[in-house]
């Protein structure tokens, strides 16, 4: 069955599938690039990385507002549950749940983690998505880190169908280093975030995409906020 991937921007994606909707980093109503708000949402499922404002900003009011259920590191499930969201599961690295469509396994990331109000975020983390025979990888905010060949190794005689990474560079990795990841995780298709909402993270994802392809490391497509891919 298709899977759809939508990146509404910065690093905020929904992951369509016939089972469901799952919603991964709202930061949406004041993000200057997102392409749609956080009241125009509907999704099932919503996936959090980490604590940082501009991965989780619209989490807690989309979550009441949908009852869709939030999977989240330990520290972060406690905060959400404090801010009046009910349907929670907390998890950390290694951690399997299902979720619409098949299952979300908790990975690393290198980065940091904090809530809004400062408190502590716990792990920062990455998602590996099994939806449909699909198999995503969702990075998170991180440098590159040699456990990515683990996250990407085909297991069942199946690598990864799609890897998402951020290339911003400054918070988490940029173009050059990214290339370094792609290589290591192995994916059909590649897709950027984390890039040009503000200008300290502007980058050229065209040239970036060409890199890929010179390299012939993965297939990847470069969205505006508000487009699609599918993985049929």
């Amino acid at each position: 069955m298709p899977v759809t991937v939508t990146w509404v921007g910065h690093s905020t994606f929904l992951v369509t599938s016939d089972a469901g909707t799952i919603l991964i980093d709202p930061f949406l109503d004041e993000c200057p690039t997102a392409s749609m708000k956080a009241r125009d949402v509907t999704c099932d499922a919503i996936l959090l990385t980490h604590g940082h404002f501009d991965h989780i900003a619209d989490a807690a009011g989309i979550a009441m507002r949908t009852g869709a259920k939030v999977y989240a590191a330990f520290e972060i499930a406690n905060w959400l549950e404090r801010q009046g969201v009910a349907n929670v599961q907390a998890m950390n690295y290694g951690g399997t749940a299902a979720v619409p469509g098949g299952t979300a396994r908790m990975e690393i990331a290198f980065h940091s983690s904090s809530l809004p109000d400062g408190s502590y975020g716990g792990n920062p983390a990455g998602w590996l998505l099994d939806l449909e025979g699909k198999r995503i990888y969702v990075a998170g905010d991180t440098g590159v880190f040699s456990d990515m060949e683990r996250i990407g190794r085909a297991r069942d005689g199946r690598g990864l169908d799609l890897a998402i990474v951020p290339i911003g560079d400054l918070f988490t990795m940029g173009p050059d280093e990214s290339l370094e990841a792609i290589r290591l995780v192995r994916p059909k298709h590649v897709l950027p975030c984390h890039y040009g909402t503000w200008p300290p993270i502007a980058q050229d994802a065209h040239a970036w995409a060409e890199a890929v392809r010179r390299e012939r490391l993965a297939e990847p497509h470069v969205l505006v906020p508000g487009g699609t891919f599918t993985l049929a």
